[in-house]
C-alpha cells in the first residue's frame, strides 16, 4: 500500500532543515526520505525514484545545481524544487531554466511548501498519466497539459483521440472561453492531416457582404475592389482542417451556399465560373444551441445534421475547479516569464477565492485575472490583488403555500401533485429567466436533458424570450 503514497525526496546540509520538512510533509500524509548532501541522494534515488526531490541549492561537495543536473539525464519529468536562501533566488529562478520545478526560499512558509508541494506533485503525476497515454494510443495529449488534469477533460481528451482518425464533421459545443479552438487543434493534430493546414474562420467577425469572398476566394474584378484574385479560406485549408468558429452566428442567407460546398466538396470563387475542388476535414464549434436554434429557423436543420456527425462538449470551468490551481500557476509561470517577475504563489485566501469564483469568462478570464494580478503583486498574490470578487452561486427560495381549503373534494395525492407541479413550473420559469430563455443552458444548470425543459416549458406554457447566447450569467 505504501508504494500508492507519494514519496518525497529532501536533500539538505541542514539537519534542521530536514527536520521541518519531515514534520511538515508527513503531517501532509506524504512518505519522506533524506539526505544530507548530492552524493547520498543520488544513492536514495537509485534505492527507489521519488515522485518528488526538494533540493538545497548549496550543500559541501556536489552542489545542488549539478545534482539537479545528474538528476533531470535520470528522468526529465521528475520534479525537482530547489531550496535556497533569499538573497540566492535569482540563481534558483536561473536554474528553473534548466529543469527545476519551483523554489522554496529560505525562511519558507509552511503553508508555501505544502502549496508547493502538492502542486508539483499533482503535476508529475499528470505527466505520468500523459505518458501512459501516450505509449497507450500513441496520440497527441497536450491537450491535458493546455486544460488541466481533471476528470472531465481526460475524458473529453479520450473523445478527440476517438473521432481524430476518422473525416467526421465535428460540433464543438461550450462556452465563450471555455478552450474549443484548443480541442479543434487537438483534433487536428492528432488526424491523420496534422501536417496539412489548420485555417481558422471566426464566423462571427466577418460581415455578411464579404463572408462568401472569404471562405471561397473571388476573382480579379468581380466586384468593386476586387483588383486581383484571392484564395478562400476553403481552398487554404485543402489536405488540412477548417475551423468554422461561432457556426451559429453565420448569416442564414450563406448557409445553403456553405452546406452545398461541404456536401460536394466543391465551389466556385466569387465571379468564377471553374468549380474548385476541396478536400478538406471541418469542425465547427458555437456557444448557442444549434438544435433549439434550427428548432426556431435561425439556423438550417439540413446543415445542423450534416455538421452533427459527432458532438464534443467542453465544460465550463466552474464544472471543473478542480483544474484551476492547476491552471493558475501555469498562467503565473507564463506571467513570471513575460513581466520578468518572481512571483512565487497564491496566498491561502488567494486561492479560496480562486475557488469560490463561478467564472463566467472560463478559462480566458482565469488567464487574464491571473496576470494582471502577477502584474500589481510583489512576492506572492493574495486576494486583494484579484480583480475579482467571490460570487454567491444563484439560488432559488421557495415558499410551500396551502391557501384556502384545497383538501375539500380533492384528495391528499392529488394536492401534492398540483405542488409538485406548481414548484416545478416556478423553477423552471426562473432557471429560464437567470438564464435569459437559454433552455440549453438552464437544462445543464437542472441536470436534466434539452428536450425535457423543452417539454415542460411548453407543457406549462412558460414563455422566456431570450437569445441561444450560451455565455450569459
Amino acid at each position: 500500500m505504501s508504494e500508492l503514497i507519494p514519496l518525497v525526496l529532501v536533500v539538505d546540509d541542514e539537519e534542521e532543515i530536514r527536520k521541518i520538512l519531515i514534520q511538515i510533509l508527513e503531517k501532509e500524509g506524504l512518505r519522506v526520505v533524506t539526505a544530507e548532501d548530492g552524493q547520498e541522494s543520488m544513492q536514495q534515488i537509485c534505492l527507489e525514484v521519488p515522485d518528488l526531490i526538494l533540493l538545497d541549492v548549496h550543500m559541501p561537495g556536489i552542489n545542488g545545481i549539478e545534482v539537479l543536473k545528474k538528476i533531470k539525464g535520470i528522468d526529465d519529468d521528475l520534479p525537482v524544487v530547489l531550496i535556497t536562501a533569499y538573497a540566492n533566488i535569482h540563481q534558483a529562478v536561473e536554474a528553473m531554466k534548466g529543469g527545476a520545478y519551483d523554489y522554496l526560499a529560505k525562511p519558507f512558509d509552511n503553508n508555501e511548501v505544502v502549496w508547493i508541494v502538492n502542486r508539483a506533485l499533482a503535476e508529475g503525476q499528470l505527466r505520468k498519466n500523459l505518458k501512459k497515454l501516450t505509449d497507450h494510443y500513441n496520440g497527441n495529449f497536450s491537450l491535458i497539459e493546455s486544460m488541466g488534469p481533471s476528470e472531465k477533460i481526460a475524458r473529453l481528451t479520450g473523445d478527440v483521440h476517438r473521432v481524430a482518425k476518422s473525416d467526421f464533421s465535428v460540433i464543438i459545443m461550450g462556452e465563450t472561453g471555455s478552450g474549443k479552438e484548443l480541442v479543434a487543434k487537438a483534433i487536428h493534430g492528432d488526424s491523420t492531416r496534422a501536417s496539412a493546414p489548420f485555417i481558422a474562420v471566426d464566423c462571427g467577425a466577418i460581415p455578411e457582404n464579404l463572408l462568401e469572398s472569404e471562405l471561397f476566394g473571388h476573382e480579379k474584378g468581380s466586384f468593386t475592389g476586387a483588383d486581383r484574385q484571392k484564395l478562400g479560406k476553403f481552398e487554404l485549408a485543402h489536405g488540412g482542417t477548417i475551423f468554422m468558429d461561432e457556426i451559429g452566428n453565420m448569416p442564414f442567407g450563406s448557409q445553403a451556399k456553405f452546406l452545398r460546398v461541404i456536401q460536394d466538396r466543391k465551389f466556385y470563387l466569387v465571379g468564377g465560373i471553374k468549380p474548385v475542388n476541396v478536400d478538406i476535414r471541418l469542425v465547427v464549434a458555437t456557444n448557442q444551441d444549434l438544435l433549439e436554434m434550427s428548432a426556431c429557423g435561425s439556423f438550417r436543420e439540413d446543415l445542423y445534421y450534416r455538421l452533427n456527425e459527432f458532438t464534443i462538449q467542453v465544460p465550463s470551468l466552474r464544472e471543473r475547479k478542480e483544474d484551476i490551481p492547476y491552471l493558475a500557476k501555469r498562467f503565473l509561470d507564463m506571467a513570471n516569464i513575460e513581466l520578468k517577475k518572481l512571483i512565487t504563489g497564491f496566498s491561502d485566501e488567494a486561492v479560496e477565492a480562486l475557488m469560490s469564483y463561478n467564472w463566467p469568462g472560463n478559462v480566458r478570464q482565469l488567464r487574464s485575472v491571473i496576470r494582471r494580478a502577477a502584474l500589481v503583486a510583489r512576492e506572492m498574490i493574495t486576494e486583494k490583488d484579484l480583480s475579482i470578487k467571490r460570487a454567491s452561486v444563484p439560488g432559488l427560495a421557495f415558499s410551500p403555500r396551502v391557501e384556502g381549503m384545497p383538501w375539500k373534494n380533492t384528495s391528499l395525492k392529488e394536492i401534492v401533485q398540483q405542488s409538485v407541479l406548481a414548484v416545478e413550473t416556478e423553477v423552471i420559469n426562473e432557471v429560464l429567466r437567470f438564464t435569459g430563455g437559454n433552455k440549453a443552458r438552464a437544462a445543464r444548470l437542472l441536470q436534466v436533458d434539452y428536450k425535457t425543459i423543452h417539454t415542460k416549458a411548453k407543457k406549462f406554457g412558460i414563455q422566456q424570450n431570450g437569445g441561444n447566447d450560451d455565455n450569459k450569467t
